[in-house]
Protein backbone atom coordinates (compact mmCIF):
# COMPACT_ATOMS: atom_id res chain seq x y z
CA UNK A 1 0.00 0.00 0.00
CA UNK A 2 1.16 3.55 -0.69
CA UNK A 3 2.11 5.22 2.62
CA UNK A 4 -0.11 8.19 3.49
CA UNK A 5 1.67 9.15 6.72
CA UNK A 6 2.38 12.80 5.77
CA UNK A 7 -1.19 13.33 4.58
CA UNK A 8 -2.61 11.62 7.64
CA UNK A 9 -0.52 13.79 9.96
CA UNK A 10 -1.78 16.87 8.14
CA UNK A 11 -5.33 15.55 8.43
CA UNK A 12 -5.09 15.40 12.24
CA UNK A 13 -3.75 18.96 12.39
CA UNK A 14 -6.48 20.14 10.04
CA UNK A 15 -9.21 18.55 12.14
CA UNK A 16 -7.88 20.26 15.27
CA UNK A 17 -7.17 23.68 13.82
CA UNK A 18 -9.69 24.12 10.96
CA UNK A 19 -12.81 21.99 11.48
CA UNK A 20 -14.59 24.04 8.81
CA UNK A 21 -12.26 22.41 6.27
CA UNK A 22 -14.60 19.40 6.13
CA UNK A 23 -17.51 21.50 4.82
CA UNK A 24 -15.18 23.33 2.44
CA UNK A 25 -13.90 20.05 1.00
CA UNK A 26 -17.47 18.77 0.61
CA UNK A 27 -18.53 21.97 -1.18
CA UNK A 28 -15.76 21.79 -3.78
CA UNK A 29 -15.90 18.00 -4.31
CA UNK A 30 -16.42 17.01 -7.93
CA UNK A 31 -19.58 14.90 -8.11
CA UNK A 32 -20.82 12.30 -10.58
CA UNK A 33 -24.01 10.51 -11.48
CA UNK A 34 -24.86 7.33 -9.60
CA UNK A 35 -25.24 5.39 -12.86
CA UNK A 36 -23.18 6.95 -15.62
CA UNK A 37 -24.18 4.79 -18.57
CA UNK A 38 -27.10 2.46 -19.28
CA UNK A 39 -26.35 -1.03 -18.04
CA UNK A 40 -23.49 0.00 -15.73
CA UNK A 41 -22.98 -1.95 -12.52
CA UNK A 42 -21.62 -0.25 -9.41
CA UNK A 43 -18.53 -1.20 -7.43
CA UNK A 44 -18.74 0.38 -3.97
CA UNK A 45 -16.28 -0.22 -1.13
CA UNK A 46 -17.89 -0.34 2.33
CA UNK A 47 -16.29 0.92 5.54
CA UNK A 48 -19.16 1.63 7.92
CA UNK A 49 -18.41 -1.31 10.23
CA UNK A 50 -16.38 0.52 12.95
CA UNK A 51 -19.27 2.84 13.84
CA UNK A 52 -21.24 -0.23 14.94
CA UNK A 53 -18.27 -1.50 16.98
CA UNK A 54 -17.72 -4.28 14.43
CA UNK A 55 -13.93 -4.21 14.19
CA UNK A 56 -13.18 -7.87 13.54
CA UNK A 57 -12.11 -9.47 10.28
CA UNK A 58 -11.95 -13.25 10.52
CA UNK A 59 -9.95 -14.16 13.62
CA UNK A 60 -8.45 -10.66 13.90
CA UNK A 61 -10.66 -9.07 16.54
CA UNK A 62 -9.37 -5.49 16.10
CA UNK A 63 -8.40 -5.52 12.42
CA UNK A 64 -10.38 -2.36 11.66
CA UNK A 65 -9.44 -0.53 14.86
CA UNK A 66 -6.42 1.25 13.35
CA UNK A 67 -7.99 4.23 11.59
CA UNK A 68 -4.78 5.27 9.80
CA UNK A 69 -4.41 1.79 8.31
CA UNK A 70 -8.08 1.67 7.35
CA UNK A 71 -7.75 5.00 5.54
CA UNK A 72 -4.67 3.81 3.66
CA UNK A 73 -6.54 0.70 2.52
CA UNK A 74 -9.59 2.75 1.53
CA UNK A 75 -7.55 5.26 -0.47
CA UNK A 76 -5.82 2.41 -2.28
CA UNK A 77 -9.16 0.72 -3.07
CA UNK A 78 -10.72 3.99 -4.28
CA UNK A 79 -7.76 4.60 -6.59
CA UNK A 80 -8.28 1.35 -8.51
CA UNK A 81 -9.92 1.48 -11.98
CA UNK A 82 -13.59 0.58 -11.92
CA UNK A 83 -14.23 1.44 -8.26
CA UNK A 84 -17.18 3.83 -8.23
CA UNK A 85 -17.34 4.97 -4.64
CA UNK A 86 -17.55 4.31 -0.94
CA UNK A 87 -20.10 3.62 1.81
CA UNK A 88 -19.08 4.85 5.25
CA UNK A 89 -20.07 6.67 8.42
CA UNK A 90 -19.59 10.42 8.80
CA UNK A 91 -16.20 10.28 10.51
CA UNK A 92 -14.65 8.13 7.78
CA UNK A 93 -16.18 10.20 4.99
CA UNK A 94 -14.92 13.39 6.62
CA UNK A 95 -11.41 11.89 6.69
CA UNK A 96 -11.65 10.90 3.02
CA UNK A 97 -12.92 14.36 2.08
CA UNK A 98 -9.92 15.98 3.75
CA UNK A 99 -7.59 13.51 2.01
CA UNK A 100 -9.11 14.39 -1.37
CA UNK A 101 -10.07 10.76 -2.03
CA UNK A 102 -13.73 11.35 -2.96
CA UNK A 103 -13.38 13.32 -6.17
CA UNK A 104 -15.65 11.99 -8.92
CA UNK A 105 -16.83 9.17 -6.63
CA UNK A 106 -20.25 8.03 -5.44
CA UNK A 107 -20.42 8.90 -1.73
CA UNK A 108 -22.95 6.92 0.31
CA UNK A 109 -23.60 7.84 3.94
CA UNK A 110 -24.45 5.19 6.52
CA UNK A 111 -27.55 6.22 8.45
CA UNK A 112 -28.42 3.83 11.29
CA UNK A 113 -25.52 2.71 13.47
CA UNK A 114 -27.25 2.49 16.84
CA UNK A 115 -27.58 -1.30 16.96
CA UNK A 116 -24.08 -1.98 18.24
CA UNK A 117 -22.64 -5.39 17.40
CA UNK A 118 -23.28 -7.90 20.18
CA UNK A 119 -25.30 -5.51 22.36
CA UNK A 120 -28.57 -6.47 24.04
CA UNK A 121 -30.10 -3.57 22.08
CA UNK A 122 -28.57 -4.61 18.73
CA UNK A 123 -31.99 -4.75 17.06
CA UNK A 124 -32.93 -1.31 18.38
CA UNK A 125 -31.08 0.10 15.39
CA UNK A 126 -31.60 3.81 15.80
CA UNK A 127 -30.52 6.37 13.23
CA UNK A 128 -27.42 7.70 14.96
CA UNK A 129 -25.51 8.36 11.72
CA UNK A 130 -26.29 10.53 8.72
CA UNK A 131 -29.72 12.14 8.47
CA UNK A 132 -31.19 12.89 5.03
CA UNK A 133 -30.54 16.61 5.58
CA UNK A 134 -26.88 15.87 6.38
CA UNK A 135 -26.44 14.04 3.10
CA UNK A 136 -27.96 16.96 1.20
CA UNK A 137 -25.84 19.53 3.07
CA UNK A 138 -22.63 17.62 2.36
CA UNK A 139 -23.51 17.05 -1.28
CA UNK A 140 -23.35 13.28 -0.89
CA UNK A 141 -25.00 10.99 -3.42
CA UNK A 142 -26.97 8.34 -1.50
CA UNK A 143 -27.72 6.86 1.91
CA UNK A 144 -27.82 3.36 3.29
CA UNK A 145 -29.88 1.84 6.10
CA UNK A 146 -29.82 -1.60 7.67
CA UNK A 147 -33.21 -3.24 8.29
CA UNK A 148 -33.06 -6.30 10.53
CA UNK A 149 -36.41 -7.88 11.45
CA UNK A 150 -36.91 -10.44 14.21
CA UNK A 151 -40.46 -11.79 14.35
CA UNK A 152 -39.98 -12.47 18.07
CA UNK A 153 -38.92 -8.90 18.88
CA UNK A 154 -41.76 -6.32 19.13
CA UNK A 155 -39.16 -3.58 18.68
CA UNK A 156 -38.80 -4.57 15.04
CA UNK A 157 -42.01 -2.65 14.35
CA UNK A 158 -40.33 0.57 15.52
CA UNK A 159 -37.39 -0.18 13.23
CA UNK A 160 -39.74 -0.70 10.28
CA UNK A 161 -41.60 2.53 11.00
CA UNK A 162 -38.43 4.61 11.32
CA UNK A 163 -36.97 3.07 8.17
CA UNK A 164 -40.13 3.87 6.21
CA UNK A 165 -40.14 7.51 7.27
CA UNK A 166 -36.43 7.81 6.45
CA UNK A 167 -37.06 6.43 2.97
CA UNK A 168 -39.82 9.03 2.59
CA UNK A 169 -37.40 11.80 3.58
CA UNK A 170 -34.75 10.57 1.15
CA UNK A 171 -37.29 10.43 -1.67
CA UNK A 172 -38.36 13.99 -0.89
CA UNK A 173 -34.75 15.02 -1.54
CA UNK A 174 -34.59 12.75 -4.62
CA UNK A 175 -31.68 10.89 -3.06
CA UNK A 176 -31.27 7.14 -3.54
CA UNK A 177 -31.42 5.07 -0.36
CA UNK A 178 -29.98 1.56 -0.24
CA UNK A 179 -31.97 -0.66 2.13
CA UNK A 180 -30.23 -3.76 3.50
CA UNK A 181 -32.96 -6.11 4.77
CA UNK A 182 -32.60 -9.32 6.79
CA UNK A 183 -34.88 -11.66 8.67
CA UNK A 184 -32.95 -12.61 11.78
CA UNK A 185 -33.24 -14.36 15.14
CA UNK A 186 -31.19 -14.86 18.28
CA UNK A 187 -29.35 -18.16 18.61
CA UNK A 188 -27.63 -18.75 21.96
CA UNK A 189 -27.85 -15.01 22.59
CA UNK A 190 -26.26 -14.00 19.28
CA UNK A 191 -28.10 -12.37 16.41
CA UNK A 192 -28.08 -14.50 13.26
CA UNK A 193 -29.24 -13.48 9.78
CA UNK A 194 -31.31 -16.05 7.91
CA UNK A 195 -29.85 -16.43 4.42
CA UNK A 196 -32.25 -19.11 3.26
CA UNK A 197 -33.92 -18.29 -0.05
CA UNK A 198 -37.39 -17.93 1.52
CA UNK A 199 -36.11 -15.56 4.20
CA UNK A 200 -34.16 -13.43 1.73
CA UNK A 201 -37.17 -13.21 -0.60
CA UNK A 202 -39.44 -12.25 2.32
CA UNK A 203 -37.07 -9.55 3.55
CA UNK A 204 -36.82 -8.14 0.02
CA UNK A 205 -40.61 -8.02 -0.29
CA UNK A 206 -40.95 -6.23 3.05
CA UNK A 207 -38.24 -3.67 2.27
CA UNK A 208 -39.66 -2.96 -1.19
CA UNK A 209 -43.05 -2.01 0.26
CA UNK A 210 -41.83 0.53 2.81
CA UNK A 211 -42.65 4.25 2.58
CA UNK A 212 -44.94 6.27 0.33
CA UNK A 213 -42.84 5.68 -2.77
CA UNK A 214 -40.17 3.23 -3.85
CA UNK A 215 -38.91 5.48 -6.66
CA UNK A 216 -35.56 6.16 -4.98
CA UNK A 217 -35.19 2.85 -3.12
CA UNK A 218 -32.43 0.39 -3.93
CA UNK A 219 -31.83 -2.91 -2.17
CA UNK A 220 -28.55 -4.18 -0.70
CA UNK A 221 -28.87 -7.94 -0.42
CA UNK A 222 -26.80 -11.00 0.53
CA UNK A 223 -26.28 -14.00 -1.70
CA UNK A 224 -28.43 -16.84 -0.41
CA UNK A 225 -26.92 -19.85 1.40
CA UNK A 226 -27.73 -21.87 -1.70
CA UNK A 227 -26.40 -19.70 -4.54
CA UNK A 228 -28.60 -21.55 -7.04
CA UNK A 229 -31.66 -20.19 -5.21
CA UNK A 230 -30.59 -16.56 -5.53
CA UNK A 231 -32.55 -16.04 -8.74
CA UNK A 232 -35.81 -17.08 -7.07
CA UNK A 233 -35.18 -14.79 -4.12
CA UNK A 234 -34.52 -11.80 -6.37
CA UNK A 235 -37.84 -12.32 -8.14
CA UNK A 236 -39.53 -10.81 -5.05
CA UNK A 237 -38.99 -7.24 -6.31
CA UNK A 238 -38.30 -5.12 -9.38
CA UNK A 239 -36.16 -2.67 -7.39
CA UNK A 240 -32.51 -2.38 -8.42
CA UNK A 241 -30.18 -4.19 -6.04
CA UNK A 242 -26.52 -4.47 -5.15
CA UNK A 243 -24.89 -7.47 -3.52
CA UNK A 244 -23.27 -7.16 -0.12
CA UNK A 245 -20.04 -8.96 0.66
CA UNK A 246 -20.61 -10.16 4.20
CA UNK A 247 -18.31 -12.59 5.96
CA UNK A 248 -16.20 -14.36 3.35
CA UNK A 249 -13.77 -16.38 5.48
CA UNK A 250 -10.72 -18.01 3.95
CA UNK A 251 -12.37 -19.17 0.72
CA UNK A 252 -12.30 -15.89 -1.23
CA UNK A 253 -12.55 -17.72 -4.55
CA UNK A 254 -15.87 -19.26 -3.54
CA UNK A 255 -17.20 -15.80 -2.70
CA UNK A 256 -16.07 -14.45 -6.06
CA UNK A 257 -17.91 -17.33 -7.77
CA UNK A 258 -21.17 -16.58 -5.94
CA UNK A 259 -20.92 -12.88 -6.71
CA UNK A 260 -20.16 -13.55 -10.38
CA UNK A 261 -23.28 -15.66 -10.86
CA UNK A 262 -25.59 -13.33 -8.89
CA UNK A 263 -24.34 -10.30 -10.84
CA UNK A 264 -25.94 -11.81 -13.97
CA UNK A 265 -29.45 -11.60 -12.50
CA UNK A 266 -31.71 -8.92 -14.06
CA UNK A 267 -32.17 -6.68 -11.01
CA UNK A 268 -28.61 -6.88 -9.68
CA UNK A 269 -26.71 -3.69 -10.44
CA UNK A 270 -23.42 -4.07 -8.62
CA UNK A 271 -21.41 -4.91 -5.51
CA UNK A 272 -20.97 -3.21 -2.14
CA UNK A 273 -18.12 -5.04 -0.39
CA UNK A 274 -16.01 -4.04 2.59
CA UNK A 275 -13.85 -6.16 4.85
CA UNK A 276 -13.16 -8.97 2.39
CA UNK A 277 -11.61 -6.49 -0.07
CA UNK A 278 -9.96 -4.14 2.41
CA UNK A 279 -8.54 -6.94 4.58
CA UNK A 280 -8.14 -9.97 2.30
CA UNK A 281 -6.55 -13.10 3.76
CA UNK A 282 -3.45 -12.71 1.57
CA UNK A 283 -3.12 -9.00 2.37
CA UNK A 284 -3.25 -7.92 -1.29
CA UNK A 285 -5.89 -5.18 -1.40
CA UNK A 286 -5.16 -4.31 -5.04
CA UNK A 287 -5.68 -7.88 -6.23
CA UNK A 288 -8.86 -8.32 -4.19
CA UNK A 289 -10.41 -5.09 -5.48
CA UNK A 290 -9.37 -5.65 -9.10
CA UNK A 291 -10.77 -9.18 -9.03
CA UNK A 292 -14.10 -7.93 -7.67
CA UNK A 293 -14.28 -5.27 -10.40
CA UNK A 294 -13.60 -7.93 -13.04
CA UNK A 295 -16.76 -9.79 -11.96
CA UNK A 296 -19.06 -7.03 -13.12
CA UNK A 297 -20.97 -7.66 -16.32
CA UNK A 298 -18.82 -7.86 -19.46
CA UNK A 299 -18.72 -4.68 -21.48
CA UNK A 300 -18.70 -2.37 -18.49
CA UNK A 301 -16.18 0.40 -18.92
CA UNK A 302 -14.17 1.95 -16.10
CA UNK A 303 -15.28 5.29 -14.65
Amino acid sequence: MTPLAPSLSALVRLRAERPEAVAEAAARRRRRRLIRRPGDQLMIVAADHPARGALAVGDRSLAMANRFELLERLCLALSRPGVDGVLASADVLDDLLLLGALEDKVVMGSMNRGGLAGAAFELDDRFTGHRPDDLVRQGFDAGKLLLRIDHDDPGSLDTLHTAARTIDAMAAHRLPVFVEPFLCRRVDGRLRNDLGAAAVATSIAIASGLAGTSAYTWLKVPVTDDPDAMGRAMEASTLPAVLLGGEVGDDQDAAYGKWHDALRLPTVRGLVVGRSLLYPADGDVTLAVDTAVSLLRPGREGP
